[in-house]
């Protein structure tokens, strides 16, 4: 295994777009703090929760159920999907710059390459 850090970074609300703005501004009462539309991608709301290194994100889908997937950061996207992939995980699309993957019991989550240098010792696990 290539050494890397990875930690959960997110909890993302995938929403049927007709539960959009319902869904959005439930979550954003409930976390209490707005939750603000991304620039790049804007079929996310987010915000980093109260100050936190962990984000709540609310995704528009485009068709599809609603459900709830985690993301994991990581600076070594290959190794950690890898990794992943020797406990049981299948990819399951590229989107962007991040992989979409299935755990073992079916559930979709994603695995997002951060900048080197932004996850240490003191934010995220170490794999060797």
């Amino acid at each position: 295994m290539v050494p890397h850090y990875s930690r959960l970074s997110k909890i993302v609300i995938d929403v049927p777009p007709g539960d959009h703005d319902r869904e959005l501004a439930f979550w954003s009462a409930a976390a209490g703090q707005p939750l603000a539309q991304f620039s790049k991608h804007p079929e996310y709301h987010g915000a980093a929760l109260h100050g936190q290194e962990f984000w709540l994100l609310i995704q528009r889908l485009e068709d599809g159920p609603g459900r709830v997937h985690i993301d994991i950061q990581t600076d070594d996207l290959a190794a950690e999907v890898a990794r992943l992939e020797g406990l049981g995980a299948e990819r399951v699309q590229q989107v962007h710059s991040w992989q979409v993957m299935r755990d073992p019991a079916g559930l979709l989550f994603c695995v997002i390459p951060e900048p080197g240098g932004s996850l240490n010792e003191s934010n995220a696990q170490r794999w060797e």
